[in-house]
Order: structure tokens, then C-alpha cells, then sequence
């Protein structure tokens, strides 16, 4: 951190410290220039859907687990291993912000990790932790002066992973859209700088991401991570649903819904399609009826049904294809 703000702010315009070496004055391109460009391949950081230079953002309610889930999504970036179904290439440097929890709880989450074993650990460089309760000021992302302490812990860093917005870009009422304009224009920085950034939000009482709807224009992937309840009803740990919101570069199988579980083994994860087979399966062995399970699991009467027929269709075809010969 720089000690002397103040003098510096005469610096916030200066383009070696915000930009890349990207032109300063416009520059329009033909179709002709545009074709001939040679621009970089956007490769993945955690395949498929953080790339190199994406903005990305996942939601969910107090207490989901969502900073369980950027923990481990840094973890496997700057290790180069896999966290569910996504995996990194290769290690990258990450940059964990983190404006809301307690240095000792961010300790214990990460000896967990360590803990779990679940993964090649990072080399220490790789991954490095910018607490808000390690600051005497406090951070906010939305101030130029903060912007520009940040500068000299930017060097090789390849992903931002900034937990959360409500607490490290604080400008304004939070449901207006200029309210996210600073925080939009730093990220867009970053971008050009070929640093991916990961926002880490919160719910709000309507279910989708808490304040204005602006956020999402220029990111590429938004992630809400859903409340999942145990075969039973009831919530058991870190379990949820990952919904994949929106998403530019990939479709079909990757963006499938998850249902995602944190076990003392470590995590688990199957497509959500198969957990809701094995839910209303129990269901129906419990005795419970059609409209029941519906009310239940949130689906129709008639979803339950074609989920039922399927699978005495599967039992009866496994009887035919696997009854011993006589």
C-alpha cells in the first residue's frame, strides 16, 4: 500500500497505471483493418465459462455458501486444478479482495481447503489475500485513491476475485445504476489490462441479484447459487444449486444446472435433473402423492409424472436387456 495518497492523485489520469498500452486517442477500424487485426484467443482461466479477460459475477442469499464457492474457484486457478466440473488449464495469479469477513474466519476457510486435500495446493505466490479487516481505513473499490493503492499488488495477476460488491463498492444507493457506474468503469480497466475480474454478490428478497439489473450488461457470466435441500427438506451445510444465468461463450451440456454439496469428504456435484429424479423417487416410495411431491419440490404435478414414467420405462428396459438366460 502506498502511504502518501495524496500525492499521487495528480496521477489517477496516467495511463501506465489504468490502461494497457491500448491507444489513448479513438481509433476507428474498417472492416477490412478489423479482419487483418491480430487480437489475442480469450483462453480459459477456469473452463468454460471464466476466460481471460471476463467479467463474470455469482450471487446468492446470506448464507449459501457463495464465499465457500469463490474461495475454491481461486484456489483452483492459481493451482491450476479443478473445482465441480471446471477446470484451469494451468496456475494463474489470483487476487482474493475480500471486504467482509473476519481475518481469523478467512484463515479457517482456507486451512480447510488445505485440510479437504482435494487438489495440488497453489505455490504461495499464486494466490495472495487482500482483507478489509487487515486495512485500518477499510477498502472501496469505487474510490479512485483505493483504485490506486491497489496498482503495485496488480503486477502478474490474472484474476480479481472481488467478495463482495456491497462492501468493497460502496457509491450511492445501491439499487441505481449509477451507483455501479465506478465500480463498472474499474472493472472495464482491468478488462483492457487482460485481468479477468469476479464479482461476488448478494440475493436480494425477490431472488435475483440485490440492486439495479445494469451489473449484468458487461459482464459475461452470472452465476446464482440456489438453496438445495437434503433428501429429507432439510439444508445440510454448504448445499446448492448452481444456475448458470447468463453465459457468451459457451451452451448446450456446460451450462446445465448443478446440484453441488459440501461434504467432510469434500465436494460433490451432479447435474440437477438427476438429483430431482433421485428426490422424487424417494418421495414416491414414501408414499406421497403426485400433487405432494409437486408442492414439495417446487415443480408440476405433471413433471412428476413424466419423471416416474421414466423411470419405470428405464427399470422395465433394464429387465429386458439384463434378465439371466435360461
Amino acid at each position: 500500500m502506498l502511504d502518501n495518497i495524496d500525492d499521487d492523485l495528480a496521477d489517477l489520469n496516467n495511463p501506465t497505471l489504468l490502461t494497457s498500452n491500448l491507444p489513448r486517442s479513438l481509433s476507428v477500424l474498417n472492416i477490412a483493418e478489423l479482419l487483418k487485426l491480430e487480437i489475442p484467443v480469450r483462453e480459459p482461466i477456469l473452463a468454460p465459462w471464466l476466460p481471460t479477460k471476463g467479467l463474470a459475477m455469482v450471487y446468492a442469499k446470506r448464507g449459501v455458501g457463495k464465499t465457500l464457492f469463490a474461495l475454491e474457484v481461486a484456489w483452483a486457478v492459481a493451482s491450476g486444478g479443478a473445482f465441480l466440473k471446471w477446470r484451469a488449464p494451468h496456475p494463474r495469479c489470483v487476487l482474493y479482495i475480500d471486504g467482509e469477513m473476519p481475518l481469523s474466519l478467512m484463515q479457517q476457510r482456507v486451512a480447510d481447503i488445505v485440510k479437504r486435500g482435494q487438489g495440488a495446493e497453489p505455490d504461495s505466490d499464486k494466490l495472495k489475500l487482500l482483507s478489509a479487516d487487515y486495512v485500518d481505513r477499510g477498502l472501496n473499490l469505487s474510490d479512485k485513491a483505493c483504485q490506486l493503492e491497489l496498482e503495485p499488488l496488480l503486477t502478474g495477476v490474472e484474476l480479481i476475485v472481488v467478495d463482495n460488491i456491497s462492501t468493497l463498492g460502496a457509491y450511492g444507493r445501491e439499487n441505481e445504476g449509477e451507483s455501479w457506474l465506478p465500480l463498472q468503469e474499474w472493472a472495464l480497466t482491468m478488462r483492457r489490462r487482460n485481468i479477468a475480474v469476479l464479482f461476488i454478490h448478494h440475493a436480494g428478497k425477490n431472488g435475483g441479484q440485490r440492486g439495479t439489473s445494469r451489473r449484468e450488461d458487461v459482464l459475461d457470466t452470472v452465476i446464482a447459487l440456489k438453496e438445495l435441500a437434503d433428501d429429507n427438506g432439510q439444508n445440510s451445510g454448504a448445499s446448492f444449486e448452481v444456475h448458470f444465468e447468463k453465459q457468451r461463450r459457451f451452451f448446450g451440456e456446460d451450462t446445465r444446472p448443478l446440484a453441488v454439496s459440501l461434504q467432510p469428504q469434500g465436494w460433490t456435484w451432479r447435474e440437477l435433473k438427476d438429483a430431482m429424479r433421485e428426490k422424487v423417487a424417494a418421495l414416491k416410495a414414501e408414499g406421497h402423492t403426485h400433487r405432494d411431491i409437486a408442492d414439495e419440490l417446487g415443480i408440476s404435478p405433471a413433471k412428476v409424472t413424466r419423471i416416474l414414467k421414466q423411470q419405470s420405462a428405464e427399470r422395465l428396459l433394464n429387465l429386458c436387456f439384463f434378465r439371466p438366460l435360461l
